[in-house]
């Protein structure tokens, strides 16, 4: 294929270049037709540059598409004051075309590359079945570029802190992991097969046999289980080893290694994202009892309150029972959720049960001026609650101390196992975060959560099972 090379990137071009004869390369992002000019703006890598096409001097230029490729030659001209663009670092100029070649045309596009907001409507299988097309969008390449960045940031980290970088085979011998492997026949001998690696276990193990001391690899991975938001069957990890360390060795390391690397990212990219600080350490007991999980979500607060001891005695039965039966009572506080209807309340209860929680009680701390049938003043709030009822004021007192709720919140209460409390009201939290716009996305909050169980009771087999191990 023959075309004139490209003396510039499109986002290189500045002011300093104005008058200058270019030759830009890339695809059309955008064409505007404004009666006696067309204006093109052409995208590749680097960025989007304005084109300016003469329609009397290259009438074929109206019919080039969206993200056609070309290559265009022209001069570099200062646009008027009022037409420059703050928001592109090639705002001040515009190449107005001289000569170009239409290298590859595009036809009808499956959907708009070069309209972000309707991308968001665009079905992934659809993207996904025209890959190429969605990777040409600025914000996957950014993606890609942030990802390569943060491989060549953890590798020049573990380097300079003397690691050796070696790759480990991908035909393997099946070994126990958490998952199943994938299998490869193995062609000379049918019958026998190749494991893909779950991960590279055992040969870094045999690295620090050997004396490499410090390994680390960025490996492909491969696990055949039911595919989670958080689980795929293949995947890529850093997976490093070292020998004669701690673990408080391996979490200063980890943490620096991790912080170093997203820190510089923000920075190179400009991302909207505050520096990560330093990680928090808790106990996975302190994890599960604070917040229902052992990763919780630390952007935000919304802790939950145990209130076993409060209702031991109570006189709704559904709580009293399962403290004698040796659960738990906890709850957690809706901020803003006492108007919440009870089509809200039922939904927030079916949710609850999903995890497996036999329902959810609420008690509904009213705001100033709230109205609501059947109320009751206590502690110099009015509360309701289809339990009000069952509950003394002492009890209600500790409850409303224990929660923190104020006037317009809702708390919400689980009686169920430790384990079910958990997992309900750990979700719950979660979706309260969402909900309630909680979760401060400019906000990166990491944990070490440490001392986990090796073991959990099966409370249906009536035996313990191995967790975490």
């Amino acid at each position: 294929m023959s075309f004139t090379q490209r003396t510039h990137s499109c986002g290189d071009l500045r002011s300093e270049h104005a008058n200058q004869v270019v030759t830009v390369n890339g695809w059309v992002h955008r064409v505007r037709d404004l009666g006696g000019l067309l204006f093109f703006d052409l995208r590749d890598k680097t960025g989007l540059l304005q084109l300016i096409f003469d329609p009397s001097d290259h009438p074929e230029a109206e019919s080039i598409k969206p993200e056609s490729c070309i290559s265009v030659t022209g001069k570099v001209v200062m646009r008027d004051e009022n037409a420059r663009n703050a928001n592109l670092p090639s705002g001040d100029i515009e190449v107005s075309a001289t000569a170009y070649k239409l290298l590859s045309p595009s036809g009808v596009l499956p959907f708009p590359v070069s309209d972000e907001a309707q991308m968001l409507k665009v079905n992934e299988e659809l993207r996904v079945k025209h890959r190429y097309l969605d990777l040409r969008r600025p914000a996957m390449l950014k993606k890609l570029q942030i990802r390569a960045s943060a491989i060549r940031r953890i590798r020049a980290f573990l380097d300079a802190d003397g690691f050796t970088e070696i790759e480990t085979p991908i035909f393997t011998k099946s070994t126990p992991e958490g998952a199943r492997d994938y299998l490869v026949p193995y062609r000379l001998d049918p019958g026998k097969f190749y494991a893909l690696p779950q991960s590279p276990q055992q040969y870094k193990q045999l690295l620090m046999v050997s004396g490499v001391e410090k390994y680390y690899q960025i490996a492909k991975c491969f696990r055949d289980e039911a595919q989670r938001a958080d689980r795929q069957p293949e995947f890529t990890q850093l997976d490093l080893e070292m020998s004669f360390v701690t673990q408080e060795d391996i979490l200063q390391l980890t943490e620096k290694m991790t912080r170093t690397a997203i820190n510089g990212l923000v920075e190179e990219f400009k991302l909207n994202k505050e520096p990560v600080g330093e990680f928090v350490r808790m106990s996975y007991d302190e994890s599960m009892e604070r917040y229902g999980s052992d990763k919780p979500d630390l952007r935000f607060g919304l802790e939950l309150a145990d209130l076993s001891d409060t209702v031991a005695e109570s006189g709704f039965g559904v709580f009293k029972g399962c403290v004698e039966g040796g659960g738990k009572v906890r709850a957690i506080v809706y901020p803003g959720g006492s108007t919440k209807s009870r089509k809200d309340i039922r939904e927030l209860e079916d949710f609850c049960k999903e995890s497996g929680a036999k329902g959810l009680a609420t008690i509904a701390v009213l705001a100033d001026g709230q109205e609501a049938e059947g109320a009751v003043e206590m502690h110099g709030v009015r509360l309701k609650s289809s339990i009000m009822k069952f509950l003394v004021e002492d009890e209600v007192g500790q409850i409303l101390e224990k929660t923190s709720a104020k006037p317009g919140d809702l708390i919400c209460i689980v009686a169920d196992s430790y384990k079910v409390t958990n997992e309900a009201l750990g979700r719950l939290r979660s979706l309260i975060g969402d909900q309630c716009g909680l979760k401060d996305k400019s906000k990166m909050a990491f944990a070490f959560i440490l001392d986990f169980p090796l073991v959990d009771w099966n409370e249906e087999e009536e035996r313990w099972d191995p967790s975490h191990h």
